[in-house]
């Protein structure tokens, strides 16, 4: 792949990352667009290496304010690292029990199929960006008012962001952010505080995807020298530098705009998302 091509995909990464709209979804899209193979191991590795740098990002815009909340004293550091280790496990239950429906459902009789397959798929993800954009529509709009506690998520709800994390993990276009902090919100949590746990929560879940995307790649390869697998990282890394500084460049005007209590619309820019993906998937794409 050409450098062109790994730049134009991490500044899409970077750009959409820290919106409720499904950045993979885009990388996807713009993957098709250029004529790659969104469902291959090279391209899916590819997608969170590119996902990795902008978290790194997110940790570099965000530190700040975790550690005036997350590690002010060793109390709240324990409570709320339970509540993301909760979190956590719940979203992998969830997401292995969701990932194994679909391939004995959608992907039943396809021989050797991986839920990575439903990536090249943009039928698959214009229903789920509208889903998203009808979830986030919801909590929106609902403009339920937060639960008086410490201001944190309590169990329950950690336990729900986490479950609805691990839900999101299969489809590309179901942004996770986007469900997540409207879970929060519906949860009855400020759309802040759920906004800084789901992004801590992705900063959590990020190495191990990463880790099995490179096993995925050095089984459907059978890479067996250190060489070889690091000549086939090369574009990933690129990429992640790429849509780190993307990333960073984007938090620093993007984040006003996404405090600015207007939730439901990245719910509308979804749904017309949604419609915009299918046009494309009949156009032939």
């Amino acid at each position: 792949m050409s450098l062109g091509k790994i730049i134009i995909l991490a500044i899409v990464q970077g750009l959409a990352e820290l919106l409720p709209v499904s950045s993979s979804a885009h990388v996807v899209v713009a993957e098709r667009l250029m004529g790659l193979d969104a469902s291959s191991p090279q391209m899916t590795l590819l997608l969170v290496m590119l996902h990795s740098g902008t978290m790194l990002a997110v940790i570099v815009y965000f530190w700040k304010q975790w550690r005036r909340t997350y590690f002010r004293n060793a109390e709240s550091f324990g409570q709320i690292a339970l509540r993301l280790i909760f979190a956590t496990i719940l979203t992998g239950i969830v997401g292995e029990i969701v990932i194994k429906i679909i391939e004995k459902t959608i992907l039943r009789g396809i021989p050797h199929a991986e839920i990575e397959d439903l990536f090249n798929h943009l039928e698959w993800i214009a229903p789920a960006l509208a889903a998203a954009g009808l979830l986030i529509l919801i909590a929106g709009l609902l403009k339920r008012e937060p639960i008086v506690n410490d201001g944190e998520p309590n169990m329950k709800q950690a336990g729900l962001i986490g479950a609805m994390q691990g839900f999101c993990l299969p489809f590309r276009g179901f942004s996770r952010s986007g469900a997540t902090i409207s879970t929060g919100m519906l949860a009855g949590i400020a759309k802040e505080r759920a906004e800084t746990f789901s992004f801590a929560l992705a900063v959590i879940l990020t190495p191990p995807v990463v880790a099995r995307e490179m096993l995925r790649l050095v089984h459907a390869e059978h890479i067996n020298g250190g060489l070889n697998l690091a000549s086939a990282m090369v574009p990933g890394l690129v990429g992640a530098g790429c849509s780190f500084l993307a990333g960073l460049l984007a938090l620093k005007w993007l984040s006003k705009w996404l405090e600015g209590g207007r939730w439901y619309l990245f719910g509308i820019y979804c749904l017309v998302a949604a419609l915009a993906v299918l046009a494309l998937h009949h156009a032939g794409y």
